[in-house]
């Protein structure tokens, strides 16, 4: 498959903070989608790990990619009735791994409740205790679970160090509480969707440089605006670059200017090196 984005014969650097590569959508062309998003002008990647396997996964695709991808470790609340004791150990285990530059993906998700909410909140309080001892950011999920979310973070917050709100996809309230919690706004193809992410677009604005980050959510949240659309319904990080152009036009920046401050500020937070996307 050939990227079908419009890039420069010389793209600018993209850092996707959130790509799910170690799903089985991959597993035939996993190195091919690599080598797709690098073209592309995508130099570095965060592998999300959502469960205490796939966190394992995403740590040693992260080392089999020395310096180009890396990985979170955590657990999803649709898997958080899974964190009991042990796999609590066993995740702190993995949360100290060097691949490893956030803790999550972990959070709340009332949308679906896959795990019974007071399941989710244990989970998510437990991976925030994790994340300030290992002294690493954390890659947070919120859906129709705002209050509760922002009241948990708040009693953690002082003790993190950083974090970012994956997949922003709410209204301007929420988005000034993230703000608020001092977190990093990360936007998806979700902003490319004329059904539900057109009032995404004038927030952008609001969103200081260096609390922006980009990501695909692959290979959920393909952009619906791709011209022209893939055959497949499957996401990839090569497609990052289109979301970056219509981030840009939102900021009225270019694409050059967004694709800087959103790397730097991936890099800062995550303390990836900038020599390693070259190496």
């Amino acid at each position: 498959m050939r990227a079908t984005v419009n890039v420069n014969t010389a793209p600018p650097h993209l850092f996707d903070i959130g790509a799910n590569l170690t799903h089985d959508s991959f597993d035939a062309d996993r190195d091919a989608v690599i080598a797709r998003a690098r073209a592309a002008g995508v130099v570095q990647m965060l592998v999300t790990g959502a469960s205490v396997e796939g966190s394992a996964d995403a740590i040693e695709l992260a080392r089999a990619h020395h310096g180009r991808l890396f990985a979170t470790a955590g657990v999803h609340p649709h898997h958080a009735h899974d964190l009991d004791d042990a796999a609590v150990k066993r995740l702190a285990e993995l949360a100290l791994a060097p691949q490893v530059r956030a803790v999550g993906e972990c959070g709340l998700d009332y949308f679906r409740d896959y795990s019974p909410r007071e399941a989710q909140r244990r989970a998510f309080a437990r991976q925030l205790e994790l994340a300030a001892r290992v002294g690493k950011p954390v890659f947070l999920h919120q859906r129709d679970a705002h209050d509760d979310f922002a009241a948990i973070l708040r009693e953690h917050r002082r003790a993190l160090a950083g974090g970012v709100a994956h997949c922003f996809t709410a209204g301007r309230a929420e988005l000034e509480c993230y703000l608020e919690l001092d977190l990093a706004i990360g936007l998806t193809g979700w902003i490319c969707d004329e059904r539900r992410g057109r009032h995404l677009l004038p927030l952008m604005r609001a969103i200081p440089p260096g609390r922006l980050l980009l990501e695909t959510d692959a290979p959920y949240l393909l952009p619906r605006d791709l011209t022209p659309r893939p055959a497949s319904r499957r996401n990839e990080p090569m497609f990052l670059p289109h979301v970056a152009e219509v981030v840009a036009k939102a900021r009225g920046e270019s694409l050059a200017e967004l694709a800087a401050h959103t790397t730097r500020a991936a890099r800062e937070l995550f303390g990836v090196p900038e020599e390693c996307a070259i190496a």
